[in-house]
């Protein structure tokens, strides 16, 4: 158990300390395979020491996870009042998002943007924003958004960072018909991402018409589809995995970010999609949009 974790339980009896610590192991080791089954095992810890900040962020993070975005949201309030950490600013501004509250989520992205964040940190928060824009119909603002920031952070972060703003970008290409560049840019993310914590692998693969079968041992074949004549044509499936979960679009109009005005109040002019292509950037950028992560 991290250090940290164990400072903050020796607070407690040593077998109360054992009981949380516990359910806090259990909610760390399933987070990803098992949100739920998390979530139960950190709120039973936060239930016995609702008073300690990891506790707290626990039930959160995992509340998350699983899609709780409301108790979340509680969770990570909670946590921001005890610590004074803006750490989870995205979080709550995302968990905002996911409960319709548009305008809120974009007032918590504001504040975290003006606190000149860590990279990281605001490659989350734009990336909330840009879904945002996508779910209330404004996916060529969100495009414009990803491109711009891609371009201004140049080789800045971390490359899992890196990795998922390309990702966030690529995913609203593909969603808006553009095929080639949204597979030059997975292609970037999965050279960012070489431990695959995203799908861009897949997403590539079924971009270029191939498939992978797996047989009940798990071997797998794959099969270009094109080039054969005997071969079927297979619908692209199975990656509906979004940037920006979840996503819904509807029509609505554009929301300034430096005031949360009302979806309906101001309008936006699109976003010519040619100034997405990557191809076309200056070629002073350094990692941008031709591709930085290309030799």
């Amino acid at each position: 158990m991290p250090r940290g974790v164990r400072a903050e339980l020796r607070g407690l009896t040593s077998e109360h300390a054992e009981i949380v610590g516990a359910h806090l192991l259990m909610a760390g080791q399933l987070i990803d395979t098992d949100p739920e089954l998390a979530y139960a095992h950190a709120e039973a810890a936060r239930r016995r020491a609702a008073r300690l900040p990891i506790t707290r962020e626990a039930a959160g993070e995992t509340a998350y996870a699983a899609g709780n975005f409301g108790t979340a949201l509680n969770e990570f309030r909670a946590l921001r009042r005890m610590t004074g950490r803006d750490d989870y600013l995205a979080a709550m501004a995302d968990c905002e998002r996911a409960l319709g509250r548009f305008q809120g989520a974009l007032r918590l992205v504001k504040e975290g943007l003006a606190k000149n964040p860590e990279v990281v940190t605001r490659i989350e928060l734009r990336l909330v924003e840009a879904g945002i824009r996508a779910q209330t119909g404004q996916v060529e603002e969100a495009l414009r958004l990803l491109k711009s920031e891609i371009e201004e952070l140049g080789t800045r972060g971390t490359k899992l960072a890196r990795a998922r703003l390309r990702y966030g970008y690529a995913d609203l290409l593909e969603r808006t018909g553009r095929g080639d560049e949204a597979e030059r840019w997975f292609d970037a993310v999965v050279r960012l991402d070489p431990e695959e914590t995203t799908d861009a692998a897949d997403r590539v693969a079924a971009l270029r018409g191939i498939v992978i079968e797996y047989d009940e041992d798990e071997e797998f074949i794959d099969e270009g589809v094109g080039d054969d004549d005997e071969a079927e044509s297979h619908d692209d499936e199975g990656n509906e995995d979004l940037a920006f979960e979840p996503e819904a679009v509807v029509e609505a109009e554009f929301v300034d970010l430096n005031d949360a005005v009302a979806l309906d109040e101001t309008d936006l002019d699109a976003v010519d999609p040619d100034e997405a292509d990557p191809d076309q950037t200056d070629s002073s950028s350094t990692d941008e949009v031709k591709d930085p992560e290309s030799k």
